[in-house]
């Protein structure tokens, strides 16, 4: 039976509906949030793999295009492959609700959000995280929640919630947090060098607001809400607990505090791998599935032992896994100018961490076009990260780039987006790509700092420099420590991984993942205060190797010219069917083809803006004068030299500049009577004439007889 559930948020009406859609679906929901309306599901399978060492969990966001009114583009016309903004926001909803789902529950969950209608001033984002929370909520899929998000802004120094359109493009914060009742449990953020008192109280300011809509869920799961499922648990019972943590307890502790990374990892594998061997042969009279579960018992309750004794080291001893004190940064290495052809290169070092982020400058029609749900269809700066397996030592897949590359891409391009040029300061498209050499934690933040000194090396005239840090967390009882430059395993075994880049005068972007259910105010603030201190030490590093933005780009980047034309001349410049600026960019680059590599680029905006691009300045210059001889427009009077172009019974043609042609009637041609043109001009003769303006059909007419009085 259909149920309708309404609440005033903010200011504006949230509806979820249930009981009508997709009823077979584990838990579904429909939301409306104003005008945008999402449809969210979630399925439990019947069985579970219990030998599993990881949860199942998938989280689809599908952008349907008819939702904003339009066809998809290319030749197929249907939705194919997730944008990155789906992908994106896939990985926004999955990151609050895993840490959610109980620790031994293995069975596969699926959570489609299929976006119905868009209002772009009504997230459909964070509608389908509610919708996600919800339908998992209410259906028998044990989960701990509910959790929701919410978008925070800043418009005139006051905090708005889930601000709309016009609101984000004027805000100096874009933060969306998500989190339960009691805590925040993630956090991604982009903002204009904001300090870090106000980022926490724009933190503080969204929980209240995620609280009101957790609430909200509360009362819905409470009418509706079904009895949660019981699922298969692999049991391990206390006898083995106990007799692997005597087996190798004491040899796990000190391979722990081994400080390379390498030799540690291969030391604890081959602990385990002889832990797993031991009783295999001791058990090689069990059938299959009762040896496989044992074996994998025994590799569960290995990690157990070695995740108490690492935050065991860390809390109480005050040791970390390389020696570092707790606010240590690892050794730091920078070069630039690595790659003579590039336009920008820069390589950064951090520990066993190393980006190597290459930028290139191209022409504005060269910009990313966008085929999603946002009101932008355009994107002039773009951060790609690659992460190849080398990077760790290890094989794997290698293809196109999967979720992790992608949000790790987004998180950098955040943060140097905030002090990229306008267009106008800088008429390029710009690319940074950061190639992921060696990895031990936060390369994404490496690849900030990489990507920063390539810009500069480039020439791009950035507003300031930006560095990013990763903060830790690990709590052991009621203790917690926080960490600075936080590599793999502080990662891997920890409770937290917070990322913060920024400039010396404030925070560009932020993102926060836990495994526990929340944090508190007290442990943000304090992360945030170490993680400045960590910026201002890293952004020292980088001014050392590159202090500014060089004052010209490289060589082999395109030189530009930008002037503004009559925005009603644009027609003559591209002229009927493209004839005319093909000529141009032909004639000027002396090339046979407008796609040849060396042809010369023109962008022509509907303002009348002209940017030219080209490694050699006086093709650009050429370029110029030739569409301004087009839509340069002869003054009444003036007197022109003239080529005679054409002959005619009545007179002649005559062109004053290439594109610009009038005609001399055979009664200007001369002082005296004019019996036939051809006795006083013939084609190809360079004469004066006299501009005499345009006559009542808009013909551009010239005199001889008045210029040579």
């Amino acid at each position: 039976m259909k149920k309708v559930y309404e609440l005033d948020f903010r200011g504006r009406k949230l509806i979820v509906e249930t009981g009508e859609l997709a009823k077979q679906a584990s838990g579904s929901v429909l939301v409306r949030y104003g005008d945008t309306v999402v449809l969210s599901t979630a399925v439990v399978s019947k069985t579970a793999n219990i030998l599993s060492d990881f949860f199942p969990l998938m989280v689809l966001y599908q952008e349907k295009l008819y939702s904003v009114g339009k066809i998809p583009g290319g030749f197929i016309k249907r939705e194919g492959r997730p944008t990155e903004a789906a992908t994106l926001a896939a990985r926004m909803i999955d990151r609050p609700m895993r840490p959610m789902f109980p620790e031994n529950f293995k069975n596969e969950v699926q959570i489609v959000n299929t976006v119905l209608s868009v209002d772009p001033d009504n997230s459909p984002e964070l509608a389908a995280m509610f919708g996600s929370s919800l339908a998992t909520s209410i259906s028998k899929i044990p989960f701990d929640g509910p959790i929701a998000g919410v978008k925070v802004g800043r418009v005139d120094g006051k905090f708005v919630i889930n601000p709309t359109a016009v609101e984000t493009e004027i805000s100096d914060i874009d933060l969306t947090v998500a989190g339960t009742i009691d805590a925040i449990n993630m956090v991604e953020a982009g903002s204009k060098e904001v300090s870090e008192d106000d980022m926490l109280e724009a933190l503080m300011f969204g929980h209240d607001a995620v609280k009101e809509l957790c609430e909200f869920q509360k009362k819905i799961i409470d009418e509706c809400g079904e009895e949660k499922m019981e699922y298969e648990v692999l049991e391990i019972s206390d006898t083995l607990r106990s007799e692997v943590k005597e087996y190798c307890s004491k040899r796990l502790d000190e391979a722990l505090r081994i400080k390379d990374k390498l030799t540690k990892y291969n030391a604890i594998d081959t602990l385990k791998e002889e832990v797993v061997e031991k009783y295999e042969n001791e058990n090689s009279n069990l059938d299959e599935e009762e040896l496989n579960k044992l074996l994998t018992s025994v590799k569960l309750v290995f990690g157990e032992i070695e995740y108490e004794l690492f935050r065991s080291i860390v809390v109480k001893e005050h040791l970390r896994a390389d020696g570092r004190s707790m606010t240590e940064i690892r050794p730091i290495s920078t070069a630039i100018d690595l790659l003579p052809r590039t336009h920008g290169s820069a390589l950064f070092t951090r520990g066993e961490t190393q980006s190597l982020s290459v930028t290139t400058l191209g022409a504005l029609g060269e910009h990313q076009i966008l085929d999603g749900l946002d009101l932008e269809t355009e994107k002039r700066f773009m951060l790609h990260y690659n992460f190849p397996q080398f990077s760790v030592g290890e094989t794997g897949r290698y293809g196109a780039p999967g979720r992790r590359e992608i949000g790790h891409g987004a998180l950098g391009e955040r943060a140097l987006a905030q002090v990229i040029p306008s267009e106008e300061e800088f008429p390029y498209t710009i690319r940074v790509v950061s190639e992921i050499l060696e990895s031990n934690g936060s390369s994404s933040q490496a690849s900030i700092c990489a990507g920063c000194m390539s810009l500069m090396a480039a020439g791009v005239p950035i507003k300031a420099p930006v560095a990013g840090i990763a903060m830790g967390l690990i709590t052991y009882g009621d203790d917690y420590t926080i960490l600075t430059d936080i590599q793999g395993m502080e990662d891997h075994l920890g409770d937290m991984d917070f990322k913060v880049a920024g400039t010396r005068n404030g925070i560009c972007a932020l993102q926060m993942d836990i495994k526990i259910k929340g944090i508190t105010k007290k442990i943000l603030k304090e992360a945030l205060a170490q993680a400045k201190v960590a910026r201002i030490e890293i952004l020292d590093k980088i001014e050392a190797q590159i202090k500014e933005p060089r004052k010209e780009v490289s060589k082999y980047a395109p030189k530009t010219m930008v002037f503004m034309i009559d925005p009603l001349k644009i027609k003559d410049v591209i002229g009927k069917g493209g004839e005319t600026i093909t000529r141009i960019i032909l004639d000027a680059s002396g090339v046979t083809a407008v796609n040849d590599v060396n042809a010369v680029k023109v962008d022509l905006e509907d303002d009348g803006r002209v940017v030219i691009y080209h490694t050699d300045k006086d093709i650009i210059e050429k370029t110029a004068n030739m569409i301004k001889d087009i839509v340069r427009t002869p003054e009444e009077g003036k007197i022109y030299n003239a080529k005679v172009v054409k002959i005619i019974d009545s007179g002649c043609f005559v062109e004053i500049w290439p594109g610009c042609e009038g005609m001399v009637h055979i009664s200007e041609l001369n002082t005296e009577r004019v019996d036939k043109v051809t006795d006083i001009v013939k084609e190809g003769d360079e004469i004066i004439v006299k501009c005499l303006g345009y006559d009542k059909r808009g013909r551009l007419n010239f005199s001889r007889k008045a210029a040579i009085k």
